[in-house]
């Protein structure tokens, strides 16, 4: 388990990362959400031993991550901006992570780079932005360590090299300890992945929720009913979110369980009735919009 116990960092006068805690569990893939300038690099930075916090502790299965080999050898950490010497192959690459990384398996990596038609032997510098950031996916978890640090992993790169990394990810959960973190600014990019999002805003963790349980108790809900009176009641009776109107048919965002929901609108005979499915980013503009916050102003 990785615990991030009231970190902060500051770079001069702007705090980057503000009092944060938070808990990230074994085999499950947590979503780390904000807008650029959220925190999200520094976070992930200070969980992988680089940065120090100035104020707070972040422990790594119950030992510091900062200043320790063997906390660090736990995580493989996938910064945004990749660096590679300008006459490296993977091959190279590969054998620079493996003096570093004692589980780290060659023949393994080898066989990623063939699933995902890249050569072994071309240099680096002539790969795109997205082919890099598989590269460095595909080191990451060839590496064997149990935390995988991504930072704007999928940024660049195609539908379905991202639904292929998608898949190895959950190939790795399957068959070992493994557990990796995305941060991303892309919503969309997590909802079909992660189990558990933690939404950063201006430093500060705002949201950290199990994706399922959110799902849960959680729906959007639109019907017809037969007049304004059994709207009224419906909204003292149940935990209304939000509420829209299309001409005659009524829109509920609801927080309940689907049972619990549609025996309160059922009970007033509405002329049409039905639950719709719900996007992660609405989700979290439901929960933000009760906590005070406008999810569109942290994100557009």
């Amino acid at each position: 388990m990785i615990e991030i116990k009231k970190c902060s960092k500051s770079f001069g006068s702007v705090k980057a990362v503000d009092k944060v805690s938070l808990e990230i569990g074994e085999r499950e893939v947590f979503g780390l959400v904000g807008s650029n300038g959220a925190g999200k690099s520094t976070l992930l930075r200070m969980a992988a031993g680089i940065l120090k916090p100035d104020e707070g502790e972040i422990e790594i299965d119950g030992e510091s991550i900062y200043d320790n080999e063997k906390a660090k050898a736990c995580i493989f950490y996938i910064p945004d901006d990749s660096y590679f010497p300008a006459d490296y192959t993977p091959r190279d690459i590969a054998d620079f992570y493996r003096c570093y990384y004692p589980k780290f398996d060659v023949q393994r990596f080898s066989k990623f780079l063939r699933q995902f038609h890249m050569d072994d032997k071309k240099r680096i510098s002539t790969f795109s932005k997205g082919m890099r950031k598989q590269l460095l996916v595909l080191l990451g978890v060839s590496a064997g360590t149990k935390y995988l640090l991504c930072d704007e992993t999928f940024d660049g790169l195609d539908p379905v090299m991202r639904q292929g990394v998608k898949s190895l990810f959950a190939s790795e959960i399957m068959g070992r300890e493994f557990t990796p973190v995305i941060a991303s600014h892309n919503l969309r990019e997590l909802e079909d992945i992660c189990d558990h999002v933690g939404l950063l805003y201006k430093g500060g963790i705002l949201l950290s929720r199990d994706l399922e349980d959110m799902k849960f108790h959680i729906h959007k809900i639109q019907c017809v009913l037969k007049d304004k009176d059994q709207e009224r009641q419906l909204q003292k009776e149940m935990d209304v979110l939000k509420t829209e109107h299309q001409g005659s048919l009524l829109l509920l965002t609801v927080r309940g369980t689907r049972e619990q929901i549609m025996e309160k609108i059922q009970g007033k005979n509405p002329l049409f009735c039905e639950i719709l499915p719900l996007t992660l980013e609405e989700i979290f503009i439901s929960e933000t919009e009760v906590a005070g916050y406008e999810i569109k102003n942290m994100f557009f």
